[in-house]
């Protein structure tokens, strides 16, 4: 990404910033954290609320619109900035969908927003990725700048959407020199409705750790990522913002906050089961998902920090949270494994679940 970090001008004295899916759970919270600084007398004025159904955001101005309709260019007349959730929020609705219309839905999107962006006089597109695309590696820094290269596996799971959506971004810097381009780089994304591949993994019975692994877990709430996101608007800030609660946890802290046990499987165990699982069907993403809870891939978010910016929710306060929200579904995997739409969607879940079934066994056989 190569946009300059320039403030955004706008035509009324106050920006003037639209937020697609404003509907959904993070969409929604990304209205209300602009409507707040609107109403405090900041820099942002009109909300603007896109996407095929209204929100609960009072104030803001809705515009019904699909994503994919070239109608999108019409709807953001008038607007200085336009923030685009690109990340999934969403697993149990994507796991309806094939690998391939996933992506050609994610490509259609991003492209019908920078092509309409770009055709309303848009100033700014800020766009939410995440921090998943640089990759979780044993040699990433603890914690990775956000210049790092992205190095995550472009194959057929949602990071490699991702890593598409980013690859026509970089495009479009070059096609549209008079839209600023900033993507956001949360780390692993938890509140209410928020339901991911990495959110999935501490449904399991059992946390997954492998031999020789060296987790640095990190994680934004989605109040932190709104207000981040406000401040980037604002500021004009970019080309890349990563956003994430300061500093990581080990494992060993991880499971004392959650309470869960661990399963330790070889790593070579844990791909072979989570290879012969996505064969099978049982498993709907590709086991390298799995690399995200075994080796590091934290953030620095030091651009909001020299920004002033500086998260409401801590890395313990993420987790339990996140866990407090699963409560409900505990009692519940075993009946959510057999619905095709609601399988565990990360990788370690599911090696989870087969390493402790493993494990039972072996106890049975020598009469624990």
């Amino acid at each position: 990404m190569s946009s300059p970090s320039v403030r955004v001008r706008a035509r009324r004295g106050t920006l003037s910033v639209a937020v697609t899916g404003a509907a959904s759970p993070v969409g929604d919270r990304i209205v209300r954290a602009l409507l707040e600084r609107s109403a405090a007398g900041g820099a942002i004025g009109t909300v603007v609320g896109l996407g095929t159904e209204r929100g609960g955001a009072e104030g803001a101005h809705w515009r019904l619109v699909d994503l994919d309709s070239p109608d999108l260019a019409s709807a953001l007349r008038g607007v200085d900035a336009l923030v685009h959730v690109a990340a999934s929020t969403n697993l149990a609705a994507d796991l309806r969908l094939t690998s391939r219309t996933r992506r050609e839905r994610a490509t259609r999107e991003i492209q019908t927003v920078v092509i309409s962006a770009a055709a309303a006089g848009v100033a700014r597109l800020v766009v939410v990725s995440s921090a998943m695309a640089y990759g979780a590696s044993p040699g990433n820094p603890v914690p990775l700048p956000e210049d790092a290269p992205l190095a995550a596996d472009a194959d057929e799971g949602l990071v490699g959407d991702l890593l598409m959506v980013e690859q026509v971004l970089r495009a479009a810097e070059q096609v549209h020199p008079g839209l600023a381009i900033t993507v956001v780089r949360p780390a692993t994304l938890v509140g209410p409705g928020i339901d991911t591949v990495m959110t999935r993994h501490f449904e399991a019975p059992r946390l997954l750790t492998v031999k020789g692994g060296c987790p640095a877990w990190q994680f934004c709430h989605v109040e932190d990522l709104a207000t981040a996101l406000v401040t980037t608007v604002e500021l004009g800030l970019g080309p890349v913002v990563t956003v994430a609660s300061q500093g990581w946890l080990t494992q060993t802290q991880v499971e004392q906050v959650s309470g869960m046990h661990q399963v330790e499987l070889s790593e070579s165990m844990a791909l072979s089961i989570g290879q012969r699982l996505h064969r099978v069907g049982i498993l709907p993403f590709p086991p390298s998902d799995l690399a995200y809870t075994v080796y590091p891939w934290a953030v620095s978010s030091a651009t909001l920090a020299a920004a002033g910016w500086r998260p409401a929710y801590d890395n313990v306060a993420c987790l339990r949270a996140l866990v407090d929200g699963l409560r409900g579904h505990r009692a519940m995997a075993a009946r959510r494994l057999d619905r095709k739409d609601a399988a565990l969607g990360a990788a370690s879940a599911a090696v989870a679940l087969v390493g402790t079934a493993a494990i039972m066994r072996r106890r049975r056989r020598k009469g624990v």
